[in-house]
């Protein structure tokens, strides 16, 4: 059976406060995830919504479709980047420690992405808008702790 992801990052500023949203279908199941982050990026949140979607698939091999409006997510990993960055050490790139983490779930997989236009009445895309801006709207928001540790690390280097 086909699973299909949808998933939306977004952030109040950038950085500044952001979440991510999940829809996840297969046949009749319907699954929607979303969490908050007090201090992150748009392209963050991006990622880690693709990543936490692949993590909650109980069956490895599983046939998935994730449809993304992300051109950094989709790009990446469709035209290859990601995986010449790893030749690389991920030397200068951004979000390592998520690109790492999505590395240890997508050959779990067989992972196809869809890239879709953002805010284009996409039905699955819009919901997980919503949720993704809800989720950074709420109290007691989570740490990105790869990201904050980075902007600690860069503040106490001067």
């Amino acid at each position: 059976m086909k699973i299909y992801i949808y998933t939306d990052g977004a952030a109040s500023g950038n950085p500044g406060p952001g979440g991510y949203g999940i829809v996840m279908i297969a046949g009749k199941h319907r699954k929607e995830l979303a969490k908050g982050y007090r201090l992150t990026t748009n392209n963050r949140m991006e990622l880690l919504a693709v990543i936490v979607a692949l993590e909650q698939i109980k069956s490895d091999g599983s046939d998935v479709l994730v449809t993304s409006d992300s051109k950094y997510v989709v790009d990446s990993v469709d035209k290859g980047w990601v995986f010449n960055w790893v030749k690389k050490g991920f030397k200068g790139k951004k979000n390592s420690d998520l690109w790492k983490r999505f590395l240890k779930i997508y050959p779990k997989h067989k992972v196809k992405f869809e890239w879709v236009k953002g805010h284009n009445n996409h039905p699955e895309n819009e919901r997980c808008d919503a949720l993704a801006v809800s989720a950074y709207q709420k109290e007691n928001l989570l740490f990105d702790v790869g990201y904050e540790d980075i902007i600690r690390e860069k503040k106490s280097l001067f």
